[in-house]
């Protein structure tokens, strides 16, 4: 199910942001986008200040600390959360208008699988509701089941895959219309070790092959620095951008390269942007 579908219940009449100058050619464009949830017991303050550009072909970690917005800012991208002040953009249009062209797909925490439904009936969700033909459908889950190396699997249920099968499922789903922008919020997070890193390996040969743009959330500062092109570093509640880093590893990288010099330096300098933005805890 992409995210698009719930977003209606998420709209609370909250202020439109304020016009400022964007950067039409990103994919995503922040610009000093704020976002203050009111409460019984007051505001909070998710997010203050962010400035961000995601370039077509990036891959860009958000790492921080529980509570520190990074969801929140993925939200706000997929038209879940309205931002109260600063501007964003989603290729070029507002986020409302990017969730109703079905610009991108969201893999969410869990797998999110319906369990009465196969694999192959999973990743045709979407598809249905989006109007496309049998034959279509048909070439599209296949496409993406090959995608994610899960071919002979369609016919299966759920239950029956592992739980990193069944988060390879669900990335079939964002990515069975083809959207060019897909957000991830830490589906790799409840897996086990071993299990992640295979599924690291295999999230970044799919990014290869299909050039999308990813937006990934993760608390994992290894798999931030071994996935992404670019990481942001956020600070605690009031989300902030402490740092943003340009990586210089080579696209291609096996699992190996995380014991290099090169790799442990961008490790250190996202360790100690975590620890820099703990000076804004109150």
């Amino acid at each position: 199910m992409t995210s698009h579908q719930t977003s209606s219940q998420w709209h609370s009449g909250r202020s439109a942001p304020d016009t400022m100058t964007i950067t039409p050619a990103s994919v995503v464009s922040a610009r000093d986008l704020g976002l203050t949830f009111e409460t019984n017991d007051g505001p909070v303050n998710a997010l203050t200040g962010v400035n961000l550009d995601v370039n077509k072909g990036d891959f860009v970690s958000f790492i921080g600390p529980s509570g520190c917005g990074k969801t929140t800012f993925l939200r706000v991208i997929a038209d879940l959360e309205k931002p109260t002040s600063g501007a964003i953009t989603v290729n070029g249009t507002t986020p409302e208008d990017a969730r109703k062209n079905r610009s991108y797909g969201y893999v969410f925490q869990a797998a999110a699988l319906y369990p009465w439904r196969t694999i192959e009936k999973n990743i045709a969700l979407p598809l249905e509701i989006m109007s496309y033909s049998a034959a279509d459908q048909k070439a599209r889950i296949d496409r993406t089941l090959e995608l994610v190396n899960l071919t002979g699997f369609g016919k299966k249920f759920p239950w029956q895959l592992s739980g990193g099968m069944q988060q390879r499922a669900s990335i079939a789903r964002a990515l069975a219309f083809d959207a060019d922008l897909l957000l991830m919020d830490e589906p790799f997070g409840a897996l086990d070790e071993i299990v992640r890193d295979h599924l690291n390996e295999q999230l970044l040969k799919l990014w290869d092959r299909t050039n999308k743009t990813i937006c990934f959330v993760t608390h994992s500062i290894p798999e931030a620095v071994y996935l992404s092109t670019k990481i942001v570093v956020m600070s605690p509640r009031p989300g902030r951008v402490t740092d943003i880093i340009e990586s210089t590893l080579p696209r291609e990288r096996p699992l190996g390269i995380r014991e290099t010099p090169e790799f442990l330096q961008i490790a250190h300098r996202v360790r100690e942007g975590l620890r820099a933005g703990h000076s804004y805890d109150e």
